[in-house]
């Protein structure tokens, strides 16, 4: 199975001259393929800074990163990514939009638009194909971003908090959505948010990033069962992981242990990951 990521020791600075700094500082990170992975921190912590890297959009200052242990150097579509507003074309129908990148791959007409059929039908968008972007919602229009991101088959699932703009049901009933898609399609995910309700509902695992310059503090390992439905965002261990995740953002990582909100866990500092029994 493709899509095994590692990012070792990745440090990028942006800027030049005064105006230089250090945007993330010695990441180190590897994804299994197929696994779902939120990367959590504060505004400004670096975190799409590390997804544009991943994408190819920002050189590493020092350190590599590797898709299937090939390094990565520039853009590609075997790692798609997912703004957090669409990047649909105004003049041309949902349709094709979604077989935008196959008619860059010169693929027959016929075959890039049965493909892009198939991607609306796993986003529940079939009724919608020859509606043009304005005359969708904002929900609508992620859901066609996301497939068509996916026709191209990627490896990896690159997203930039892609429900951020949504209103709280909308986004609830995407990240639903995505988890289904995720178990039909199994693709590596890296999904980049501030909220933690959405990381705890969403993940396989959490990566917790510092405020700038941006590394990772932390890695929890969450074993809710699969499939995850609503009601889990008001179970009583969700809102004990939660509250750990606000210690984590709010407080020094070196009282970490002394403020853990997980009474049968043991105290611990600055452990590189910690497993959590659901």
């Amino acid at each position: 199975m493709s899509g095994e990521l590692s990012i070792d020791n990745l440090s990028l600075y942006l800027g030049s001259g005064s105006q230089r700094f250090t945007a993330l500082e010695n990441v180190s990170l590897n994804v299994a393929a197929g696994e779902f992975v939120c990367i959590l921190g504060p505004s400004g912590c670096g975190k799409s800074t590390l997804l544009g890297a991943v994408a190819g959009h920002l050189a590493p200052s020092r350190g590599s990163m590797t898709l299937d242990k090939k390094t990565i150097t520039t853009p590609h579509p075997q790692r798609g990514l997912v703004f957090q507003h669409h990047t649909l074309f105004p003049w041309q129908t949902v349709i094709d939009n979604v077989a935008f990148g196959l008619k860059m791959k010169s693929i027959k007409r016929d075959e890039r638009r049965s493909r892009a059929r198939d991607l609306l039908k796993l986003v529940g968008l079939e009724d919608s194909a020859d509606l043009y972007p304005s005359q969708l919602s904002g929900g609508m229009q992620q859901r066609v971003e996301i497939a068509r991101v996916l026709v191209n088959h990627p490896d990896v699932l690159l997203m930039d908090e892609p429900f951020g703009a949504l209103d709280a049901i909308t986004r609830l009933r995407m990240q639903e959505l995505l988890l289904d898609i995720w178990t039909r399609i199994r693709t590596t995910i890296l999904f980049v948010t501030h909220d933690i309700d959405e990381a705890l509902f969403l993940a396989d695992r959490i990566v917790m990033m510092s405020a700038r310059p941006g590394t990772i503090i932390e890695e929890i390992v969450l074993e809710f069962p699969r499939p995850r439905s609503a009601s889990l965002l008001t179970s009583p261990r969700f809102a004990e992981l939660k509250r750990y995740c606000l210690s984590l953002l709010h407080d020094d990582h070196a009282d970490v242990g002394r403020l853990s909100p997980l009474g049968d866990l043991p105290t611990y500092t600055a452990v590189p990951v910690l497993q959590l029994a659901i």
